[in-house]
């Protein structure tokens, strides 16, 4: 099969290998994908840099996202037929074999149907962004009619927050940082934007929107450098969930001020969610493509030869919306 690995950590350009490899049996319990699409994200060329330790395979193929069409399954499994389309999830955690390849064997339960007004290069965008978005927002309490505040709307995991968020019923104020991302926020449903570049009155402009009141929970991208605004304007036992915090790694926050408001701040690792929150990140994202339905915001197509210009992408943070290799 045709695929991209490297043999050891470093650039794109310099440790990026295209060419075959053996196609992967599979097991009892697993299924086996033809790939049509694998997505990219800045975790898989974080780990191609060495950001997840010790090299510990000869070879490794990137991308933890994809979709495609199922092409065989194990003995064990009961839920896919031979044909099946369907998109997957964490296929590079703790394992060799990612997506950027034609096919890829995963356990039964990491696999999941694609719905049929969802394109493959689309489903690939699902897992990574879409589940982060879900794990950030659905924390075991309705959503419905409460402000829910995305941080970085026209990012690949917070235009899917505003979307889920939307579907659950919430209102929904994001942060943007141009009028075009601004533009992409408002049209798959965010009801108020606000621009966080330069802007010494962004606290007093969130409040405005929600009257005074604040927000009931935020999704965000930066938890330390956005820290000092979110703590004006979330409310009373709300809650923080982060999915990063890049620019202020170690923050540091008054503790005793944030309990007082009686606070929850989840941090958001898509790798190592229980199963049974995967599974109905899982359920929600398939039924909102169907109900909604979903946009997904897909900003660069790679052929599969050329994924280091993919890769090189991303580094640059160059892209808007998500990055897909085409198989």
């Amino acid at each position: 099969m045709r695929a991209i690995w490297y043999e050891k950590y470093g650039p794109a350009d310099e440790v990026l290998i295209y060419g075959e490899l053996e196609k992967p049996e599979v097991g009892p319990d697993e299924v086996r994908i033809r790939l049509h699409a694998s997505g990219a994200n800045p975790s898989d060329f974080k780990a191609r840099l060495g950001g997840r330790g010790e090299m510990v395979w000869p070879k490794i193929i990137p991308h933890s996202d994809g979709a495609g069409v199922v092409d065989k399954v194990g003995s064990s499994v009961g839920s896919f037929a031979e044909g099946d389309r369907v998109w997957v999830f964490n296929a590079q955690w703790q394992r060799p074999m990612g997506t950027a390849c034609e096919f890829v064997v995963l356990p039964e339960r990491q696999v999941v149907p694609l719905p049929e007004n969802v394109s493959f290069e689309e489903g690939a965008c699902l897992a990574i962004p879409a589940m982060t978005a879900h794990l950030g927002l659905f924390l075991g309490r309705s959503l419905k009619d409460k402000v829910v505040l995305v941080i970085g709307g026209a990012g690949a995991v917070g235009n899917y927050g505003i979307q889920l968020a939307k579907w659950a019923g919430a209102k929904v104020i994001t942060t943007i940082s141009s009028d075009e991302k601004a533009a992409i926020a408002l049209k798959v449903g965010a009801d108020d934007v606000v621009n966080y570049k330069n802007n010494p009155t962004i606290t007093e402009e969130i409040l405005d929107m929600t009257s005074g009141q604040g927000v009931d929970q935020i999704l965000d991208v930066d938890f330390g450098e956005n820290l000092p605004v979110t703590k004006q304007v979330l409310k009373e036992n709300g809650v923080i969930a982060a999915y990063g915090s890049t620019r202020v790694p170690e923050p540091e926050f008054a503790w005793y001020d944030m309990m007082r408001k009686n606070y929850t701040i989840r941090m958001i690792y898509m790798y190592s969610v229980p199963d049974r929150d995967a599974l109905k990140a899982c359920e929600d994202i398939v039924r909102s493509c169907e109900e909604y339905p979903l946009v997904h915001q897909i900003g660069s197509v790679f052929p599969l030869e050329d994924t280091v210009s993919a890769h090189k992408k991303m580094e640059k943070f160059e892209n808007t919306g998500n990055v897909v290799v085409k198989i």
